[in-house]
């Protein structure tokens, strides 16, 4: 007891900003633990290799163009867009954030990337023969992924921590990523395409857990902060539309080539789209005079891409995928009008972006469609060949559909768990005084970490609410909801 309260007591200490040490330190240090490790253990996979032309004759390929290159790197290229602008600019819409809400998820993705292919490495493509990680173009989309995860996880805690904290965050999250992942598709042989359980429920619920550890109880004192702007808003619907643009990518970037990575495009494009006509639907029916919230705009009209992720290359079919989306539109828009309020005001979980609405809920939603879409897979639908190919059951793994159901919901379970049990703990080493965050009373502002220019005029009056995470205006709302509109 006398250790907790001690505990308790260092945790409590006026905080320090003042990072000029302790952030230039973690960043040298560990960019040059990356570079030793990548010195070490890191290699050229055999197509991307200057013995390619060997290897070539060797498999008597005939074309450079049946180098992997080819098939991954556009996918490569939309999914990396989507780390670095996509998932920036949505986190722009606080009036005071943008600098940190671009320039750290910038920091976060560089450093995660890099220690994202050696964590993988070492549990997908370690060479036994030379203890070597062979590393190709499919291997720079893995790490985006996993980065993603963290990402996704910085959303929860939006403007209240430090830069330094957010490297350990990176740090412990892409390892948790890394062995739940090997976990989910390699021991259980769950299928994930598009990281509805491995990407999104984890970096979702790991976000929260360390949000519910880091509760401020003081955070109205930001109030004046906790809130966007006009054209912070604007900033924020760019990020949106590069994610729903480039989710289709996103989701088949490492399917099969040939018809698993069309179907998996085309199932997200479906999905995506039935999404947004009711996230608009939604988000009209609960305001009193049929006005748009627009944060429901940036957010939930993503939440189709992220459901239909698992089941993306499964013959889910398009008239499938629709409802998948028009399901997710509904749940996600209510989780912003409802469900967050009583998160922060019942659970003490005060999530800035609402990323349980996007990433956690619909992940846990991906995961259940997934898991049913397998189970009632069928020889009349997929042909043997093509059950075989989809589900890989092949050797070890040769199972029917059912069994197959049973692992994918085991695979959601295990995503859950990591997420929930790491983030509680690297929640409580974020606690510690020691990584320069701010006071209650000065969250959600850049000028703590950056060197921000004089600006020409005043601040434009904030709303009265924060759209992503407050109660405030929505507080008589269901009373009203249906009333007759004033003239």
């Amino acid at each position: 007891m006398g250790c907790l309260d001690s505990m308790r007591e260092c945790c409590d200490r006026p905080k320090n900003t003042n990072i000029r040490i302790s952030f230039p330190a973690v960043c040298f240090v560990w960019q040059t633990a990356m570079i030793i490790l990548f010195g070490v253990f890191i290699r050229y996979d055999e197509e991307s290799d200057t013995h390619w032309v060997e290897y070539k004759k060797e498999k008597n390929i005939t074309s450079d163009a049946e180098n992997d290159f080819y098939f991954r790197y556009p996918s490569f290229q939309d999914v990396h867009v989507m780390i670095f602008v996509g998932f920036g600019f949505l986190m722009t819409f606080l009036q005071r954030y943008s600098f940190s809400a671009v320039g750290f998820n910038f920091l976060i993705a560089a450093f995660g990337i890099q220690w994202a292919l050696l964590m993988q490495g070492w549990f997908h493509s370690l060479d036994y023969t030379d203890g070597k990680i062979k590393i190709g173009v499919e291997s720079l989309i893995n790490a985006d992924f996993c980065v993603a995860g963290c990402l996704i996880a910085y959303g929860a805690i939006l403007g209240k921590v430090s830069p330094v904290q957010l490297m350990v965050l990176t740090l412990f999250g892409v390892t948790l990523f890394a062995i739940e992942e090997y976990i989910i598709l390699n021991i259980i042989h769950a299928k994930d395409a598009g990281g509805s359980m491995v990407i999104h429920t984890f970096g979702g619920y790991y976000g929260l857990s360390i949000s519910w550890v880091l509760y401020r109880p003081n955070l109205e004192q930001s109030k004046r902060l906790h809130g966007s702007v006009y054209h912070s808003d604007v900033f924020a619907m760019i990020g949106t539309l590069f994610l729903w643009m480039f989710w289709p990518s996103f989701n088949s970037a490492i399917t099969d080539h040939g018809d698993g990575q069309h179907r998996a495009a085309i199932n997200t494009y479906l999905s995506l789209a039935s999404t947004v006509l009711t996230t608009f639907a939604i988000s009209s029916l609960f305001q009193k005079t049929g006005k748009v919230d627009m944060v429901h705009i940036q957010n939930s009209t993503l939440a189709g891409g992220v459901a239909v992720g698992t089941a993306a290359e499964f013959m889910l079919m398009p008239y499938g995928s629709l409802i998948v989306g028009f399901c997710c539109g509904i749940i996600s828009t209510l989780g912003y009008i409802f469900l967050t309020p009583f998160m922060e005001r019942k659970l003490k979980i005060q999530d800035t972006c609402g990323i349980h609405n996007l990433h956690a809920m619909p992940g846990v939603i991906g995961g259940i469609v997934g898991a049913i879409t397998a189970a009632a897979a069928s020889k009349e639908v997929y042909g043997t060949e093509g059950l075989i190919n989809t589900f890989d059951f092949e050797g070890h793994f040769e199972r029917s559909p059912t069994v197959q159901g049973g692992y994918q919901a085991a695979g959601l379970c295990v995503a859950i768990v990591f997420a929930i049990g790491g983030g509680i703990f690297v929640g409580c080493i974020l606690k510690l005084p020691i990584w320069g965050d701010v006071a209650d009373e000065h969250c959600f502002d850049d000028e703590f970490y950056w060197e921000v220019p004089e600006e020409e005029e005043s601040l434009h009056p904030v709303l009265e609410y924060n759209n992503h995470m407050m109660i405030n205006k929505r507080t008589d709302m269901v009373e009203s909801n249906f009333s007759e509109p004033q003239t």
